[in-house]
């Protein structure tokens, strides 16, 4: 009866009893427009039985001889290999529809415990149907087994867990997260076009013209006896260590899921090493491996899920964009490093630093000032959209100024524009969106090309006296002064609008958060 509406309802008492008789009458209709409909998402049933030898071999005779494809072109080397993989996989592996989960699988269960399941359910079924005190006592029997074999699954998963994370307090820290805060249930979905046209929105107001005519960064840096004029071709066990140690994700732009590519990848070793030389050599960044999907996520679980503001705009690559743009980040962090020019106050896309490092040097500063009896300002600054902001002819300007030219230069050139990307929420997708700003959130190199592009701001903070750190986006101002100092307003306005007024071209604008 439900959403069936009623009429002619009337009680009517009874003679022979204490009750009274109600009717009425139900419209009923068939219409079952109120159920929500059941969403299909795509699959591949079996996947699981899959052999890695089978799919190695049938991409190994779809591909020309290595010598062949060592003599492509990053385009055509790239188009090759990416359309054996996804053929291959296809007819191996092709897809179908069903019923999306209402929630993921656990991680535990295995094929024992699914076959021990599927003995559970039969043994069900069979007593409901018998009623037999046998079947019955048989199936609470299974029952046990399968609670006590569930059990000892999940601790021994996650003691695994535990172990393997034990040397990596982050990774230790997200596990424990994982286990006493679980995630909340997933915001309902908004829409895919006001959330695209929302990003578009964001992206486009941060393309302002007079910032893509601006090619000087904010402050130049002094002329470098050091360069980086080409980065060199790796060695097959380099590239191998590179496709090895890379977190397996996979997104729809993969032609084969990435575990499956790291299993075969010693197959694919001499097509992967050409094509990652190729476009190293070249200077060249094969379009393909320029496409993002970008998914909308919830900044935080407390935020309107309903407003598509809140969400936050990641790019989703695919695995070999990214084990290409590794190959990269390597020598480039390399020369960054060996020639002293990263940014000593940065802590964030640095190894050994964190935001413990970001942490102890801003409370070491206030701890001296304070030992030597001076009042500290402490001011947090965010930058608005930093990721989406980054200017590209700026980026490059500021590149070359720390000795990045020829080859090296051009690679970076070639990785930043033709870029395009596309909104994806579920099983829909927008229309390609070019991309002429900002770096991708999600990459590999952008983290360390944000850092280099925010540099010259240091120059700006300690023009003004005052001393700064930062993690990623998150700058912290420091200012220490004797009490007596009446100029102490006026010197922090004049760094913060410094900072603020460079709507001109120069990185992007800074928002006080605290003071």
């Amino acid at each position: 009866t439900r959403c069936c509406s009623s009429t002619n309802l009337i009680a009517t008492p009874l003679q022979v009893s204490d009750h009274y008789l109600v009717s009425f009458s139900l419209s009923l209709s068939s219409n079952t427009s109120h159920t929500a409909p059941t969403r299909m998402v795509s699959c591949r049933p079996n996947l699981r039985s899959l052999s890695p030898a089978t799919l190695s071999s049938s991409i190994l005779s779809s591909l020309p001889s290595a010598q062949t494809f060592s003599n492509l072109s990053p385009d055509s080397a790239s188009s090759t290999l990416l359309s054996s993989l996804s053929a291959s996989f296809d007819s191996l592996c092709p897809l179908s529809s069903r019923p999306a989960r209402s929630s993921p699988p656990a991680p535990w269960l295995d094929d024992s415990l699914r076959a021990h399941r599927t003995g559970l359910r039969a043994a069900e079924r069979k007593w409901r149907k018998t009623r037999l005190p046998a079947d019955l006592a048989s199936f609470h029997s299974l029952l046990s087994t399968f609670s006590s074999s569930v059990s000892a699954a999940k601790a021994t998963f996650y003691h695994s867990k535990f172990q393997a994370s034990a040397s990596n307090p982050r990774k230790l820290f997200g596990t424990f997260s994982s286990l006493l805060n679980p995630p909340p249930p997933p915001p309902p979905p908004p829409s895919l076009q006001m959330t695209s046209s929302t990003i578009l929105k964001r992206r486009s107001t941060t393309s302002d013209p007079r910032l893509l005519s601006q090619t000087t960064p904010l402050v130049l840096l002094n002329s470098l006896p050091c360069a980086l004029t080409s980065f060199s071709p790796l060695s097959p066990d380099e590239i191998s260590r590179l496709v090895t140690a890379g977190r397996p994700t996979t997104c729809p732009l993969d032609p084969i899921p990435s575990s499956l590519l790291q299993t075969i990848s010693g197959d694919l070793l001499p097509y992967l090493t050409s094509l990652i030389n190729s476009s190293l050599t070249a200077g060249y960044v094969p379009p393909v491996f320029k496409r993002a999907r970008v998914a909308p996520l919830l900044k935080k679980p407390t935020l309107d899920p309903s407003d598509v503001n809140n969400y936050r705009p990641v790019s989703l690559l695919s695995f070999l964009s990214k084990t290409l743009e590794r190959a990269v980040l390597g020598q480039l962090y390399r020369y960054l490093s060996q020639n002293d020019l990263l940014d000593p106050n940065q802590s964030g896309f640095k190894t050994s630093h964190s935001t413990e490092t970001a942490l102890l040097c801003i409370t070491e500063a206030l701890r001296t000032a304070k030992a030597n009896s001076l009042s500290s300002a402490l001011i947090l600054l965010d930058l608005s959209a930093a990721f989406d902001t980054v200017n590209h002819q700026i980026l490059l300007s500021t590149l070359s100024e720390l000795g990045i030219s020829g080859a090296a230069h051009a690679w970076i050139a070639s990785y930043l524009t033709g870029r395009s990307y596309q909104v994806a929420w579920r099983e829909s997708v927008s229309s390609p969106r070019a991309l002429t700003t900002g770096v991708p959130q999600g990459s590999v190199l952008g983290p360390l090309l944000f850092s280099l592009y925010t540099k010259s701001l240091g120059s700006v903070i300690t023009s003004h006296g005052l001393s700064y750190h930062c993690y990623a986006d998150d700058t912290q101002l420091i200012f220490s002064f004797p009490p007596s100092d009446d100029q102490v307003a006026n010197r922090i306005s004049a760094c913060l609008a410094d900072i603020s007024s460079v709507d001109d071209g120069s990185p992007p604008q800074a928002e006080p958060q605290q003071d």
